[in-house]
């Protein structure tokens, strides 16, 4: 099985759309998902092209109460076409397959060259056999192109063939069961117009945002073909009627330009897109420049592991991280939504998702990694209104965000099991702030842009300091300060079961990396030159008094403790055990605790049980020594026992109900040597491939699951970590994997060559560096220089690396099944 293609053998309408998901072709500017395009939105296969940033508000009623939801849109699908022989029925793969006449069907995605392939045999009702082979892209070279070549051989017959290529307006956001009883239909058709005989260019507005989409498609063949269109105001049809011999291959070609009223650099959208089909060359030519664009990305993106299995899924992921966000996006204002462009779970929101995905970024594509940044910072003014509204000073950052930045939870939510709608506080998540001044640190650390810190960075880390530090309630009598009220990464965990009012108590997580922010914050604005500070300090009116009480916060903030280990929150030793083994035996799948509990009339929040991890967050964002650094400066110790005993106190009491969690389930064992920390990395790797979230995978993929796994390879498994300039390496390859070699970049040196084997680390510099680069391996620091390599021998465990030993033990004694969600 090849590394770089992704391959189904036979049709299977129940594995569809997870199929059309997984096959999702994007350029980053926007996304067309791998549904059959003679299908429609039938239950099996769901057509969907999603333009990235282009969302829609619309007004539902839920529960008696008007609510709005914020999309991102389901556009025109460009890809429709099917044909039928003589006066035979169209063809319908799904009809086929039915029938019984469906002789052979492949799928193929090549990574490599991001294209979809389609062969299919198939006999009709007649008895005529024919043969099918489709081709289509998303030009990752031109980002508003795309095409589709259909090649129609008559295997037994010699007739008339009839081709329809429809376009239509008439199109809804209804991916997603749980949604459809809500308002979606988020297009008002501005007209239909024929540009020439091949040409018909369909003209939308987004009914609240206002965004102009115009959707232009060509149609030719090879012969040529007799024509027909008719055209509707919202919808037309392009007909062509080909004479077809026995053995003589007919070919279609389908190319589609997409334009916004956003777009820069236009005149008005339809005009665009019009102009755009005409000019696309034929479909090789697009293929032959499409491919040479992917491999230019490719060569950004080396990682190797010499396990077949595993490269192809690595390959998979980054290939749908970079279809999400490309080049193609960096001049787009747009953040990158948890579910990619693939389907509209989570309405296409922007959650905290970018932190397990700029690591990635940030090594190979800094460009890319700083305009999501920018996205973040276009919206200081929501986060500051946000934060004023909630009776703070500073920024305070949405759960879920969309096109302008302001909080798009909802307050309420259906439980499927019992049928009630229940209040949704997940809105005071108030930790995705920390999130994204986390991204914007680490983003220095491996640039060293101070451009950016300067202009930008900087601004978003005091904002979100200042918001953390006002957050925090001085409490005299313990000389500490407390955050109250918040909910943590757990989610199940929402407010106390004697406590009427939501949120919860100095949740550690919230606590510990406030006290990072802070700490980062100032060292932000020490960076500066000192024009800048002064310039931005006056700007923001930081006071002395305010820096002070970044300070004193930082050392003074509340971190709970109990039974020697870190308490996920205040209280959180009085709650009561879960009886894991009667709720697995009775329910089996036990992802959705919270759902099961609730509609038994009871409550999770009485339980040590959590839906994803939560305090062990701290030991996935931070190294050992900075989150020793952090817990002695709030005075208490933290060594190896510590870490240990709390990780091996949370696995067992963690559903892993969300794709995330797995992969900090993955990455905590990964630094343990051992098949259990092996087979956790092959769960999170085959979440969405195997879909072992039971369906999830088909309203989307779990893009900072996908990211995570490669950046779990790149900075887990080769130890890499950013320190200022200065590399540093720690590799901890698993017993399966005998050699790791990846390339990437660090602080403008393009070009760092890096191989791991378990007993050797290699890691050279291309000739073309601009200049050397520093390299840390375990107390010494040597000196690469342009053209030369340094090898040296793996020394194993040495003394003082955290070894979670214990915690791999509690892990694959007690651990829950590993679940979905988010």
């Amino acid at each position: 099985m090849s590394r770089w293609v992704l391959s189904y053998d036979g049709y299977d309408p129940a594995a569809e759309g997870v199929r059309e998901a997984l096959c999702t072709l994007g350029n980053g500017y926007f996304a067309t998902r791998g549904s059959a395009p003679e299908s429609s939105a039938d239950g099996v296969h769901y057509p969907g092209t999603y333009i990235t940033g282009c969302y829609d508000r619309l007004v539902s009623e839920v529960a008696g109460r008007a609510v709005d939801n914020e999309d991102l849109v389901n556009t025109p699908d460009w890809t429709a076409l099917t044909f039928r022989v003589a006066e035979g029925s169209w063809f319908s793969v799904d009809a086929a397959a039915e029938a019984g006449r469906l002789l052979s069907y492949r799928q193929e995605l090549d990574m490599k060259r991001g294209v979809l392939t389609r062969f299919v045999r198939f006999r009709d009702e007649a008895g005529h056999r024919t043969r099918v082979t489709q081709r289509r892209l998303v030009s990752m070279d031109e980002p508003h192109l795309a095409a589709m070549e259909t090649i129609i051989v008559p295997e037994n017959w010699s007739a008339r063939l009839h081709v329809r290529c429809p376009l239509d307006g008439r199109v809804a956001n209804r991916g997603v069961t749980r949604y459809r009883d809500l308002e979606g239909r988020h297009l008002t058709v501005d007209g239909l117009t024929r540009h020439g005989d091949d040409i018909l260019c369909l003209r939308t507005t987004t009914r609240t945002s206002r965004i102009g989409i115009a959707t232009a498609v060509r149609v030719r063949t090879s012969p040529e073909a007799g024509r027909v269109t008719h055209t509707e105001n919202d919808h037309g049809v392009q007909e062509m009627f080909l004479d077809c011999v026995q053995g003589v291959p007919v070919t279609v070609e389908k190319t589609a330009a997409i334009a916004t009223s956003r777009d820069h650099a236009i005149e008005e959208c339809r005009i665009a897109a019009a102009r755009w089909a005409r000019r696309a060359g034929p479909f090789d030519d697009l293929v032959e420049r499409h491919v040479l664009a992917w491999d230019q990305v490719w060569r950004r993106c080396q990682i190797s592991v010499d396990v077949e299995d595993a490269q192809r899924i690595l390959n998979l992921h980054m290939f749908h991280l970079l279809q999400t966000v490309s080049e193609h996006t960096v001049d787009l204002d747009a953040g990158v939504p948890a579910r990619g462009l693939h389907g509209e779970a989570y309405r296409g929101h922007v959650f905290w998702d970018e932190l397990f995905i700029l690591p990635f970024l940030n090594m190979r594509f800094p460009e890319i990694a700083r305009a999501l940044l920018m996205y973040r910072w276009r919206r200081l003014p929501e986060a500051r209104w946000a934060a004023r509204q909630a009776g703070h000073r500073g920024a305070m950052y949405p759960w879920q965000s969309g096109s302008d930045g302001r909080e798009e939870t909802q307050r309420l939510h259906l439980n499927p099991r019992s049928g009630r709608w229940l209040p949704d506080h997940s809105h005071l998540q108030r930790h995705v702030g920390l999130a994204v001044a986390h991204n914007v640190w680490r983003f220095h650390e491996a640039t060293g842009d101070i451009e950016f810190l300067a202009e930008y960075g900087a601004e978003m880390l005091l904002e979100i300091a200042r918001c953390f530090a006002d957050l925090a309630a001085y409490d005299r009598a313990a000389d500490r300060y407390e955050i109250r009220g918040v909910v943590g990464p757990d989610e199940y965990h929402d407010g106390y079961p004697d406590r009427a009012e939501p949120g919860l108590d100095n949740n550690a997580y919230t606590n510990v990396m406030t006290a990072w922010v802070l700490c980062r914050a100032l060292d932000a604005l020490a960076l500066l030159p000192e024009d800048r500070r002064t310039e931005l300090r006056e700007r923001l009116a930081l006071t002395r008094e305010e820096i002070e009480r970044f300070d004193d916060v930082s050392r003074k903030l509340k971190v709970p403790f109990h039974d020697d280990v870190i308490s996920q929150f205040d209280g959180y030793e009085r709650l009561a055990e879960l009886d894991w083994d009667r709720y697995r035996a009775v329910y089996g799948d036990i992802r959705r605790l919270d759902r099961i509990l609730e509609a038994e009339n009871d409550t999770v929040n009485r339980y040590k049980v959590s839906k994803q991890a939560d305090v062990l967050m701290l030991f996935y964002l931070l190294s050992p020594e900075e989150l020793d650094t952090i817990l002695t400066r709030l005075g208490h110790r933290c060594d190896a026992d510590l870490i240990d005993r709390t990780i091996g106190y949370y696995l067992p009491r963690t559903c892993d109900g969300s794709s995330l969690s797995a992969l900090v389930r993955a990455w905590i064992l990964a630094r343990v040597d051992g098949e259990d920390a092996w087979r956790t990395f092959l769960d999170t790797l085959h979440g969405d491939i195997a879909d072992s979230r039971r369906g999830t995978t088909a309203e989307g993929i779990h893009l900072g699951a996908m990211a995570g796994s490669v950046d779990l390879v790149q900075r887990c498994y080769a130890g890499i970590t950013t320190r200022g300039d200065v590399l540093h390496l720690d590799p901890r390859l698993p017993p399966a994997v005998t050699s790791l070699s990846l390339g990437l970049r660090y602080r403008g040196h393009w070009g760092i060559d890096l191989t791991c084997r378990h007993d050797r680390l290699r890691v050279q510099l291309r000739p073309g560096a601009a200049s050397p680069v520093q390299i840390a391996y375990r107390g010494r620091v040597v000196t690469i220089e342009p053209g030369s390599f340094w090898e040296t021998e793996v020394r194993a465990d040495p003394a003082g690396s955290p070894r979670p030993d214990s915690a791999r033990g509690a892990a694959s004694r007690g651990r829950p099944t590993p679940g979905a969600g988010r």
